[in-house]
């Protein structure tokens, strides 16, 4: 650059001259023009967008700015970008930059680079397209099992161990059911029951309990009659009938038995009749918390609810067994005395009531709603839980008198008072007209 040359940055084309200066310098480093490159692919002139892409070509680290620059909202530049990016995407390259072309395909003008993509992995090999099937990024691994199996890349047992171990729902679903129509034309079950079986996952567990039937095998249903997923337990109930078997009999016999597993008990009230109750109630004082909380929870399935016995389980030790004792009593929260309720709001653990029995409490009283839902959110404006409080003071502000609550309740003014750090002076004073306080 000569010394007396001057370039007017507040020219349009100020940077895209400056840029060709500096590349003409001899001692100009390839990063100082690398670096400036990418600044010009981010410009906001149009006209230097697309002069920079011209320069693109043989630099790889420029290319995620390419990927970027075939959504332009310039035309020119757009379509410049699209024809470079064809010419430059090959294997290596698609699956380097597959996260980021599958990121901007969300976006408006996006679905070029994605059809790219898509044209250019269709070619891989199942080793050349390995890399994407177990990358950290959800949306990769969908895409890639997507075409692996459109393309037949996979074996069904491939598939079966991918629906196995894979922690996205989507893939698991997509491999399984893809596995299970490969192996059903072929009627080869080999390697590819004992992995759906055993999976984790419940969308995989119920594709290969399905399959027991088609395979010969359903007798090996039975043995998941008691599974922990309700999806995998109605996949079993269905094989079992299928075979001529009776599940609830199973589940009767189970739970006759005194020692279920939680499975098992849940799944006799989702076939069973009321009169199962009668097998349900011991369990609700069973050792194990989980077989508590299911008897809770077939009983509510059921609709056989008994207040007073269901009382004592809103103060048991186990979260999941006052949950489900809570939902039971909700439907009835106004046959609940209020008075042992409150107590249970007063004090954090360890020198009063643990959380999970204070929510529980909570959300029976705000069932009740009028002033007995007010003065449960009140109370727990000071509780030591911080959601419990911020739960406590939506309520408050939300609350409204009822219908059948006497006005100028003395007690709804002293209430809204200790709330007032809640309302602007206009929404109490409205608050305390409505309740018939308003002088």
């Amino acid at each position: 650059m000569e010394r007396d040359e001057k370039i007017d940055v507040g020219e349009p084309l100020a940077w895209l001259r400056l840029d060709e200066a500096l590349r003409r310098e001899s001692y100009a480093p390839s990063g100082l023009v690398a670096s400036r490159l990418a600044i010009d692919l981010c410009h906001r002139d149009g006209r230097i967008r697309e002069a920079a892409l011209e320069q693109v070509a043989g630099d790889p680290g420029l290319l995620p700015l390419l990927v970027v620059r075939c959504g332009d909202w310039v035309g020119q530049v757009r379509e410049r970008a699209r024809e470079l990016l064809a010419e430059a995407l090959d294997m290596d390259t698609a699956v380097a930059l597959a996260p980021l072309i599958l990121l901007f395909g969300r976006r408006g003008r996006g679905a070029f680079a994605i059809d790219l993509l898509d044209e250019v992995l269709r070619r891989a090999s199942r080793e050349q397209l390995a890399p994407l099937l177990t990358r950290a990024d959800r949306a990769v691994r969908r895409h890639a099992h997507r075409l692996a199996v459109e393309e037949g890349l996979l074996s069904p047992a491939e598939l079966a161990r991918a629906a196995a171990r894979d922690p996205d729902t989507v893939v698991q679903i997509l491999c399984a059911d893809a596995a299970l129509a490969a192996v059903v034309k072929t009627g080869d079950y080999d390697g590819v029951l004992a992995p759906l079986l055993g999976a984790r996952s419940p969308r995989a567990r119920a594709t290969g309990v399905t399959a027991l039937r088609a395979a010969g095998l359903p007798e090996q249903a039975e043995g998941f009659l008691g599974d922990r997923s309700g999806v995998v337990r109605a996949c079993a109930r269905y094989v079992v009938r299928q075979h001529g078997g009776d599940p609830l009999t199973v589940y009767r016999g189970w739970c006759s038995g005194g020692d279920p597993v939680p499975g098992a008990v849940i799944g006799l009230a989702e076939c069973g009749e009321r009169r199962d109750a009668a097998l349900l109630w011991p369990l609700v004082s069973h050792p194990a918390a989980a077989v508590r909380a299911r008897a809770l929870g077939g009983l509510r399935t059921l609709d056989v609810v008994d207040v007073p016995r269901m009382l004592p389980l809103l103060d048991d030790p186990a979260p999941g067994v006052v949950r489900e004792a809570t939902l039971a009593l909700l439907p009835s929260a106004g046959l609940v005395p209020d008075g042992p309720l409150m107590e249970r709001l007063v004090g954090g653990w360890p020198k009063g009531w643990p959380r999970h029995v204070r929510v529980g409490a909570f959300r029976l009283l705000d069932a009740r709603g009028g002033i007995v839902r007010l003065r449960a959110a009140v109370t727990v404006l000071d509780d030591p839980d911080a959601r419990l409080r911020a739960w406590g003071a939506q309520v408050v502000r939300r609350w409204h008198p009822e219908e059948g609550m006497t006005p100028g309740d003395a007690e709804v003014g002293e209430l809204l008072g200790r709330a007032r750090h809640l309302f602007s002076e206009y929404v109490l004073t409205r608050r305390l007209w409505e309740a018939g306080l308003g002088g």
